[in-house]
C-alpha cells in the first residue's frame, strides 16, 4: 500500500513581517553576532570580564565605520572631493591619522597595543565628547599576551571585520537594543556582580513610564551603572530633539561611567552628561553652588552601601542631610535624601529602588523615615517578588514621591504588594509584558484592591510607627473558618457516603 505523501502547498500566501518584527529579527542578529566576538576569547577571558574586551572594541568599531559612512557621504556629495571629505566639520568624531580600524587591523604583531594605541588616540582628538570613554578599559589586558594572545586578538578583528556596523548598517535604536541584550547577557553570567551596571530592562520601563518624562524636561541618575534608566527616559520621549541636553547621570565606577557614555552614544543620545566619581562623597552635577534639580530624578543605587561617608554626610555642604544622617553601615537614606535634594521645587518627582527594609528598619532610619512621610511626598510604595534582581537576595521595593502630589493624593500613599507579580523562572524571576502592565494599572488607579493595593492615610501610617510595608495595610483574602461541628458532620456524612459506594460496587462486580 502506497504511504501518503504530504503535497506541499505552492500557494501558501508569504505574510510580509511587520516593522516591528523586522527589527527584533535585526536585534537578535546583531546580539548573535556580538556574542561569537565573546566566545572568540571564551577561555583566556573569563566571562565576568567579557565586558572589558567587547564593549570597547565594539565602539571603536562604531565610530570607525560612521566615520567611512560620512566619508563616503561627504565624497558624494563633493564629487569625489577627497580633502573635503576629510575636514572635520563633515564628522561627529575625527580619527587621526594611525588610529583607524583598517590601519590596526594590518598590523601583524602587538595587536594589543595597537588598539589601545588607537583608542587613545581617538580620544585625544575629540576631547569635549570622547576623553576617558576607551582609555579606561585596562591598557593592560589588551596588552598582556599572557592573557590574550595575538591570534585570539586577530580573530577578533576579523570577526568583527566581516559587518559594518554603521548607522545606515544598524540603526542606532538596533544597535543599542543588541547592546542592551549583550549586557544582559554579561549580568547573566557574572550574577552577584551584575547588580552594578544592570537593572532589569522591564523594572527600568515600569519606573519610566510612572514618571513620565516629557520632551524639554531633565533626566538625572545619580547611580547611573549602564544607562539603561537614562535610555529609556530617552526612549519614552521618543528621541525627541528636546532630550538634548536634558540627560544626567554619574556613577562611581570608573568602568561603568564609561559604559554609560558608550550605551547612550549607541542609542542615538546626543548632548548628554555623564559624570565619574561618588555621588554621596562629591556630586558633580552641580548649579550655582548646589545640586542641581531635576524634573525627572531615578535610581537603583547600591543597597545598603557601608563606608558611605557618613561623617562628611553630618555637616555636608550642599545640605543634602534634609532629616538626619544614616549609620554608615547603611547609605540607603542617604541616597534617598540626595535624590530628594534633587528634585525640582515644582515638577520634581523621583523613583528609587531599594531594600525592603527601609520601609520598616528603626533607629536613625525611622527618624528619617517618620519625617519623610510627614513632607507628604512620598505617593506610593511598591514592593516587588524576590529573585528579580541580579546579586540580591533580598526582595526590593520601590518608592515614587512628588514635590507636589495630585490634591486627591494629599496626605495618603498608595501601598502596593506586588511579591506575587511576577513571572517565576528557574534562575531568576522575570516580569514580563504583562506583570508590568499590572502594576502599572495598580499605581494609576490608585485604590483599594484586595490582596494588592491599599490607599492609606498618614494617620493610618503613624498609628503602625511609620511603618511603610504594604503587607501591614493591604486587605487579604481569607475564607471564612466553618465551625468544628459543621467539619466534623460533613466529614461523617463523606465517610458514610464512601462506604455506601464501596458496598454498591462489590455487589455490581459479584452479581
Amino acid at each position: 500500500m502506497a504511504k501518503n505523501r504530504k503535497i506541499k502547498d505552492t500557494n501558501k500566501i508569504n505574510v510580509p513581517k511587520t516593522p516591528q518584527e523586522l527589527k527584533l529579527e535585526g536585534v537578535q542578529n546583531l546580539y548573535n553576532f556580538l556574542f561569537e566576538a565573546c566566545n572568540i576569547i571564551r577561555g583566556p577571558v573569563s566571562q565576568d570580564n567579557f565586558k572589558d574586551y567587547i564593549t570597547p572594541i565594539l565602539y571603536y568599531k562604531r565610530i570607525n565605520d560612521v566615520y567611512d559612512e560620512e566619508t563616503q557621504d561627504a565624497l558624494e556629495e563633493s564629487g569625489g572631493d577627497e580633502e573635503y571629505a576629510s575636514l572635520p566639520e563633515q564628522h561627529r568624531f575625527v580619527i587621526p591619522e594611525g588610529c583607524h580600524w583598517q590601519e590596526v587591523r594590518e598590523r601583524t604583531e602587538n595587536l594589543g597595543a595597537a588598539i589601545v594605541g588607537a583608542m587613545r588616540g581617538i580620544e585625544l582628538a575629540n576631547p569635549d565628547t570622547l576623553y576617558g570613554v576607551l582609555s579606561i578599559f585596562s591598557s593592560q589586558k589588551w596588552t598582556d599576551k599572557k592573557n590574550l594572545s595575538d591570534g585570539k586578538i586577530r580573530d577578533l578583528i576579523e570577526h568583527l571585520s566581516t559587518r559594518k556596523l554603521g548607522n545606515k548598517d544598524y540603526p542606532t535604536d538596533l544597535m543599542g537594543d543588541a547592546y542592551e541584550i549583550l549586557l544582559k547577557k554579561f549580568a547573566d553570567d557574572s550574577k552577584a556582580k551584575a547588580g552594578e551596571f544592570y537593572t532589569p530592562r522591564s523594572v527600568v520601563q515600569l519606573l519610566i513610564r510612572i514618571l513620565d518624562p516629557r520632551p524639554g524636561e531633565t533626566v538625572y541618575d545619580p547611580a547611573c551603572g549602564s544607562g539603561g534608566m537614562l535610555i529609556e527616559a530617552v526612549h519614552h520621549m521618543n528621541h525627541s530633539s528636546l532630550c538634548c541636553g536634558s540627560i544626567f547621570g554619574q556613577e562611581k565606577n570608573v568602568t561603568n561611567a564609561a559604559i554609560a557614555k558608550m550605551n547612550l552614544f549607541l542609542h542615538g543620545a546626543s548632548d548628554f552628561i555623564i559624570m565619574q566619581g561618588d555621588t554621596l562623597r562629591n556630586p558633580k552635577i552641580l548649579q550655582g553652588g548646589e545640586v542641581a534639580k531635576f524634573d525627572c530624578v531615578i535610581a537603583n543605587p547600591p543597597f545598603s552601601l557601608d563606608k558611605w561617608g557618613a561623617v562628611e554626610w553630618s555637616s555636608d555642604k550642599y545640605g543634602r542631610n534634609i532629616w538626619g544622617t544614616p549609620s554608615d553601615s547603611c547609605g540607603d537614606y542617604a541616597w534617598i535624601q540626595h535624590m530628594i535634594a534633587s528634585m525640582s521645587p515644582g515638577t520634581g518627582r523621583m523613583a528609587v529602588v531599594m531594600p525592603q527594609g527601609v520601609l520598616f528598619r528603626g533607629n536613625e532610619e525611622g527618624r528619617i523615615r517618620e519625617k519623610l512621610v510627614k513632607s507628604d511626598m512620598v505617593e506610593a510604595v511598591v514592593t516587588l517578588g524576590e529573585k528579580l534582581f541580579y546579586g540580591a537576595g533580598i526582595s526590593p521595593c520601590f518608592l515614587i514621591l512628588r514635590k507636589i502630589k495630585p490634591a486627591a493624593h494629599s496626605a495618603r500613599i498608595l501601598m502596593i504588594d506586588g511579591s506575587k507579580i511576577l513571572t517565576q523562572k528557574r534562575a531568576q524571576n522575570i516580569l514580563e509584558q504583562k506583570d508590568v502592565e499590572r502594576l502599572y494599572e495598580l499605581y494609576s488607579n490608585y485604590e483599594n484592591v484586595e490582596d494588592f493595593s491599599q490607599v492609606v492615610t498618614l494617620d493610618e501610617i503613624k498609628a503602625k510607627d511609620f511603618d511603610l510595608s504594604p503587607n501591614k495595610y493591604v486587605q487579604y483574602h481569607r475564607e471564612a473558618i466553618k465551625p468544628y461541628s459543621e467539619v466534623l458532620a460533613e466529614f461523617k456524612a463523606a465517610y458514610e457516603e464512601v462506604k455506601f459506594r464501596e458496598a454498591e460496587f462489590r455487589r455490581i462486580i459479584n452479581a
